[in-house]
């Protein structure tokens, strides 16, 4: 799909992957709606890209159908690109010290991540649905953002491996769904990355994740989750399925 003259819409966008992404579709010509909680870091990036900012919470429903609608009538058509960046990494054992339990923490990551990607998925498809096609037969392209957690993940990442594998697991079955509208489905499992998920911890913690990186031996950059994000828009066979970019990470137990 062509990115150019397309409207795109970015959940996350006010920082990390999600402004990354929202930079560089803008780059390539896109029309950019940035759906973010925090609406001055939306801003902040949309007046640097011209694009459009729009506060919701994703597991809102009302939110996101609202946010939907402002970047329609501000761009005159529903977004042909839906990217959710947007989520939450609590970290916490399923059972803490002296028995404490954590359901309060497996209920807002799944809310934010699980949910919320849902949510937005849900109300892409179902605008994207009324498009015209274009002249290969597509109408629309979302990706979804789980984790290498999906897979690997590590003590006390219950819950975020928990919606993070979900988000993975329903890739296929909404690419088939969807394959009849002709909208595609696909999802980015990141590794480690320069976000301020990762550049809260301290320092001597970086590293030692940092060191089970084979190659490149380095945190990943948002810019390189963009990348792959425009080449999955732009190449109509990836479909249904959860690209790792991870330098070939796998985690550790902990």
């Amino acid at each position: 799909m062509q990115i150019a003259g397309n409207t795109a819409l970015v959940t996350g966008g006010g920082s990390g992957l999600g402004a990354a992404t929202a930079r560089h579709l803008a780059s390539a010509g896109a029309k950019v709606a940035i759906l973010d909680f925090d609406i001055d870091r939306a801003k902040a990036v949309a007046s640097d890209i011209g694009a459009v900012a729009v506060q919701a919470d994703v597991s809102d429903e009302a939110a996101v159908s609202a946010a939907f609608d402002e970047a329609e009538s501000q761009f005159g058509s529903a977004p042909r690109i839906a990217i959710s960046c947007a989520g939450v990494g609590m970290a916490a054992r399923i059972v803490g010290r002296e028995g404490k339990l954590s359901f309060d923490v497996f209920d807002k990551t799944l809310k934010v991540n699980l949910y919320g990607t849902y949510n937005v998925m849900s109300h892409a498809a179902k605008r994207m649905a009324e498009l015209e096609p274009q002249t290969d037969g597509e109408r629309g392209v979302i990706i979804n953002t789980a984790s290498v957690a999906w897979q690997d993940g590590q003590l006390g990442q219950a819950a975020y491996a928990a919606s993070k594998g979900a988000i993975a697991s329903m890739c296929l079955p909404a690419a088939r769904e969807f394959a009849q509208l002709g909208i595609r489905v696909m999802a980015i499992a990141p590794g480690l990355f320069h976000t301020p998920m990762m550049e809260g911890l301290p320092e001597e913690v970086a590293a030692k994740i940092t060191a089970n990186i084979p190659f490149p031996a380095r945190l990943g950059e948002p810019q390189e989750y963009a990348l792959l994000a425009e080449q999955i828009v732009a190449n109509p066979f990836l479909n249904g399925t959860t690209i790792r970019l991870d330098g070939a990470v796998r985690l550790p137990p902990r």
